[in-house]
């Protein structure tokens, strides 16, 4: 009983020292606080310290509730973000008034026994402040964030409505002339089998063929293909290096195949069709500037439930800047390139459960095609 006594009476000269001095503590505050110039709340950061200390205050004295100090940490977190000044000098200033009570409350005479309590006590109530004040930050930071994410969200939509618009026109005034082209050069390549280029026409129509398409595809909210099924890779990936092949050998592409024999992927197959045909042309394209060897690799694996493709090449290495955003339409490493195709896949892959991704260095650079695999 004695000590309890004791203990509330040095609390009781504490808090009259506080109030008694708190006019030297707060003007020492405010000489050595940090405060930008353009900060809107400039003037509120001084208030808002007279109010932090005459909470310490209410803390001694025993009427200081919970709600009152997360008001205070609140008010001060929203300030803090509606300036847009670095949470540091925040920070900074909080602990900057914490070592001016803890420094000059010695003045005081209490017993260190005492004192050494009333210290740890004035921590609590800072560190206390300070975690609702980070954390009620942190919050408004990532709702603000999701907030700029979900309008950038909703403004490429409408950007991809008014492309839909456009290359649905596009694709009815150039598809109709084009499947016409396309069925005439057929024709010809049926009645004169020996004549010259018409493979390469052909090629070379069913490129455009695909670039249309890959515009349309882009404009497109969802991408989901048509019936999915048990698709060998080794096949597919076979049938794509025959359609490149004018482009290999043009390139002096050396193409190197490692895929189980068994290997097979359930999917929309056009559209796994028109991911590796993409794949290979950008490979091929990247390899054109290189010096020999030109290699193009495909590698197939499983591991971790996933069954994996890589398809790599050895041409330059892509900006790690650039590789976070490669699969954004309009995106492209390619002087002339329309940056859609590498969307149009991630999507492709995606509509049909899995996801890609990119990793390159100066050895090589690799799109990786991850679906399940329950084994």
């Amino acid at each position: 009983m004695e000590l309890s006594s004791e203990h509330n009476q040095y609390k009781k000269v504490l808090i009259q020292y506080l109030e008694e001095n708190q006019t030297i503590f707060l003007t020492e505050w405010n000489e050595t606080i940090k405060i930008n110039e353009i900060d809107p709340y400039k003037e509120k950061i001084k208030e808002n310290g007279y109010g932090m200390y005459a909470l310490v205050i209410r803390a001694f004295r025993g009427d200081l509730s919970d709600d009152m100090l997360i008001k205070l940490a609140h008010q001060v977190a929203k300030e803090r973000l509606e300036a847009n000044i670095n949470i540091g000098d925040f920070l900074y200033n909080i602990n900057l008034g914490r070592n001016i009570i803890i420094r000059n409350i010695f003045g005081a005479n209490i017993p260190i026994s005492y004192l050494q309590e009333f210290i740890n006590a004035i921590n609590v109530h800072f560190d206390t402040f300070s975690y609702h004040a980070v954390t009620k930050y942190t919050n408004l930071t990532n709702e603000l964030i999701e907030e700029k994410k979900s309008y950038i969200s909703e403004n490429h939509k409408d950007k991809l409505a008014v492309l839909g618009q456009i290359s649905s026109s596009f694709v009815h005034e150039f598809r109709n002339p084009l499947t016409a082209i396309m069925g005439f050069n057929k024709l010809l390549k049926r009645e004169n089998p020996q004549l010259k280029y018409l493979d390469i026409i052909d090629y070379e129509l069913n490129q455009l063929n695909f670039r249309i398409t890959q515009f349309l595809h882009t404009s497109k909210s969802d991408f989901n293909e048509e019936q999915r099924e048990e698709i060998s890779v080794m096949n597919l990936i076979e049938e794509i290096q025959e359609l490149t092949y004018a482009n290999i050998v043009d390139a002096s592409v050396n193409v190197e195949i490692d895929i189980y024999p068994n290997f097979f992927m359930t999917a929309s197959k056009d559209g796994l069709k028109q991911v590796f045909l993409n794949l290979f042309i950008n490979s091929i394209d990247a390899l054109k500037d290189k010096e020999h060897p030109r290699i193009l690799k495909v590698h197939s694996l499983i591991e971790e439930n996933e069954r994996i493709i890589r398809i790599s090449n050895n041409g330059p290495v892509i900006a790690s800047e650039l590789i976070e955003t490669i699969f954004e339409p309009f995106v492209t490493t390619k002087e002339l390139g329309t940056g859609i195709g590498l969307y149009v896949c991630k999507k492709i892959i995606e509509s049909n459960d899995g996801y890609m991704n990119c990793q390159s260095n100066d050895d090589l650079t690799t799109f990786s095609i991850h679906f399940p695999y329950d084994g």
